[in-house]
Parts: structure tokens; sequence; C-alpha cells
């Protein structure tokens, strides 16, 4: 009889160790990121978000943007009867209604469009305290900022559709790619207080433009300017050209923890040896740095797309890399054109989703700045810098939530904060310390 009970003892616990349910804990961000060894971040060029996803299903786009009061004003407010007449492009009609109309009707997306103006302090100005209306107005390329682009037939559409979209994502500050290059690797304002007079803005007691510059009153570098650094193009006026930056950057940071990271650049290698090159100068952030001059240890860290490629085929990627496509491939209005520069985007993240780092990698694609193309959302208000206007940000990986459009408010030195998240870094800035590092992109087991 003992021998029966101890039987049905042991019976009845080992039929509750049969059924019983495994418990899965949840898994916290800043757990769930150690997960990911490689980040890949792929830097496109200039177009707003309704621009290219404003017809995504699910994302706040240019349905919402027809619902809104965005008829567009010229310079003293007066609406245009139709869209100011697009110049250097005869494929447009003078007679374009005012409101967005789509671009492939009229110039297909594997041909080029006219650039779009994308300055500092015209972004403001386009802005208008919130308005949204004079995008045309203050545009060297007019009412072409009112166009978007069929989003279903774009090459990274299915990217998009896969994986996560951020529909709240916005430029970290106003204007063009130069100061958000730098922003993206530093969160801080470049600076030169003793800039030729030529190149400082003037503005007004209220703060209004009087001329543009590249510099503004006060000694902060906003727009377009080339470094001291080399390389910088043949026959540069060198009295024009930025002096060297000093303000940590996220490569510093990375350095002295002894993390392996790149910033790779289309056209690099041409570049340093001094051949013809579709290398875009003022795209290249890390080489304004006094730590990423000719001769110094941090130089070893910029290097060719082509090194890229090789490292993610081979599965030999750095924990961090930054892709910088060359000029004609990287979207920009007026020197690339949309849908070939995306197959070239594709094919760079295929060459890390198909290689032996994919299972262990995130991939973001975003891009610099809106190029001068309206986007209806009105940005938040942190600081004097931005951010500017909302632009496209897509998540990619085995890590990204599958099928999900992301309305949390993220900018680009979000990248900077999971950067810093992941890798126990010390924030650089107040700026990349309060920007959310994708938490709602995410997904761990």
């Amino acid at each position: 009889m003992r021998r029966l009970f101890i039987f049905l003892v042991i019976l009845v616990v080992s039929g509750c160790g049969t059924t019983q349910k495994v418990q899965h804990r949840d898994v916290s961000f800043d757990e769930g990121i150690q997960q990911i060894k490689h980040l890949v971040v792929i830097y496109m060029e200039n177009h707003s978000f309704d621009n290219l996803y404003g017809e995504f299903k699910g994302a706040n786009g240019i349905e919402n943007a027809k619902k809104g009061n965005f008829v567009q004003v010229d310079e003293e407010g007066n609406p245009y009867q139709y869209l100011p007449e697009i110049p250097r492009n005869n494929s447009f009609p003078t007679n374009l209604p005012n409101a967005l109309f789509n671009i492939d009707q009229y110039v297909p997306s594997d041909k080029k469009t006219p650039d779009v103006t994308h300055r500092f302090f015209h972004n403001q100005q386009q802005i208008n305290g919130g308005k949204m209306d004079k995008f045309a107005a203050y545009n060297d390329s007019k009412g072409l900022a009112m166009g978007y682009y069929s989003t279903e037939k774009l090459p990274l559409y299915p990217i998009a559709k896969k994986y996560t979209l951020c529909d709240n994502f916005f430029q970290s500050v106003y204007g063009g790619s130069y100061f958000n290059h730098v922003f993206l690797i530093a969160a801080a304002a470049p600076v030169w207080p003793d800039a030729p007079a030529s190149m400082v803005a003037k503005l007004d007691a209220d703060g209004n433009l009087i001329k543009d510059g590249v510099v503004t009153p006060d000694g902060y570098v906003v727009n377009h300017v080339l470094s001291r650094n080399k390389p910088y193009p043949a026959k540069s006026d060198t009295s024009k050209l930025l002096p060297s930056q000093t303000m940590p950057t996220i490569g510093d940071r990375l350095s002295e923890k002894n993390i392996s990271w790149a910033w790779y650049s289309e056209g690099w290698d041409d570049a340093v040896a001094g051949r013809k090159t579709n290398f875009a100068y003022n795209h290249e952030p890390f080489l304004y740095f006094k730590q990423y001059e000719e001769g110094t240890e941090g130089r070893k860290h910029l290097k060719d797309q082509n090194d890229f490629i090789k490292a993610a085929k081979e599965g030999t990627l750095p924990s961090v890399s930054f892709v910088k496509p060359g000029g004609g491939n990287d979207e920009h209005p007026g020197g690339s054109a949309v849908y070939p520069s995306e197959q070239l985007a594709v094919n760079l993240i295929n060459a890390v989703l198909e290689g032996p780092n994919a299972k262990d990698a995130l991939v973001i694609l975003t891009y610099d700045e809106f190029g001068g193309f309206f986007d209806h959302v009105v940005p938040p208000v942190i600081d004097r810098w931005g951010p500017g206007s909302r632009i496209p940000a897509i998540i990619i990986g085995p890590f990204a939530k599958k099928g999900h459009v992301d309305h949390t408010q993220y900018e680009t030195v979000s990248i900077l904060s999971f950067i810093e998240h992941r890798w126990g870094i010390k924030p650089l800035a107040e700026r990349d310390k309060n920007a959310d590092p994708f938490r709602n992109a995410l997904a761990f087991n």
C-alpha cells in the first residue's frame, strides 16, 4: 500500500510538470536592445513625409492634410489663385490648383525634378508659425513644393509596409543637409565666430530675415558650407571654408568605449585620391571636426560605401554603421531621381538582411531633411534650432515591429539616443538625452 501511495504521488507531480504552462517574462526595452549587435543608419536626402509617404495607409498623410486649411499664400499673405509657376522644367502645367498634387503624372519618379529650397531661415518662413502656408512663397521651385509621389510605386514601399514606418519623425534642426548632418553626429550647432561678413545673415529687430547667410549673427553655422579639412573641391575659396569644429561627436563616444563604428560614403576613396567623384563633401559631417583631420586616429573610421557592402556581405559589420549614398544616388532633387536612388537603398538594406549579421542587426533608413517639400504636420518647438519639418523614417530588421505605423514623436537625434541607450554612452546634449530611442518601434522576445 505504501509503495502504491508513493507511486501515485510521483505520478501526480510528474503530471503537473507536463501540463504546466511556460511563463514568458516581459523583456524591457533596455534589456531587449542588448540583443541588437549591429546598427546601420542609411541617410538619404531631401524629402518630407507627405512628399513620399502621404498615401501610406494608416499613416498621418495627405488625407489629413486635405482636411486642413493649407492654402498656400504669397509673402504678403495673399492666397495664390494657382500655385506659382514651376521654373526650370516645362513638364508641369502653369495652372496647377492651389493644393497638393501628384508629381508622377508630370515627371515620373525615375526622372529628376528641379531642386527645392531647403535652408535654415527659409524653412521657418515656410512653416510660418505653424500655418504651413508659405512653402511655395519662400521657394526657388515655387509650386513644386506642394508635389508628392505615389507611395505604393516607391521601391522602399514594400519594406516600409513589412516593418515599421514612423509617421511622426522630424528633422532635428530647420533647414538643409549640412546642419542636420552635424546634429546627427553631435546634437550641437557648429560655430564660426569670425566668419567673413559676406557669409553672415542679417536679421531685423524682430528676427525677420533681411539677407540670407551661412552663419547667424551670433556665429552659428546653419546653412551649407564646406570644411577646411581635406578633401574639398579643387579651386575652393579657402577663406570661405569652415575651420575645424571641436565639440564631441558620437564617434568620439563610441571610440572611448572601444565600440567599433564607421561612416561609409559613396565616392570617399575617389575624393581622397583627388579623382572625379560623386562624393558630396557637405554630407560627410565627421570631416568638419578636428579629431578627424588628415593624419588623426579618427580618420580610420571614414570609409567608402563599397567597404560597407563588403562588410555586410561578409558579416564583418562594425557595431554602428552610418551609410551615405553619393550625389546622383541619394534621392536629392535636382541631382538624383527618386526611383533609382531608392533602388540603391533597397540594395543596401538587402546587403544587411541577407548577410551573416542579419539576425542581430537593426537598420534605420531616414532622410537628412525635408528638401523644401510641404508637410502638413506642425513641428514641435524645442529650441531655436528646431525641430524642422517631418520626414520619413523606416525601422527595419528582426527587431522592428512588423506591419506597424509608429505615431510616437521622434527626431534625428533619436538615433543618437538609441546608440546611447544600447551601448551605455553618456548623452552629447539635452536634445539627444530627451529624444525617444524608438521604444515603440521595436519588439523583443
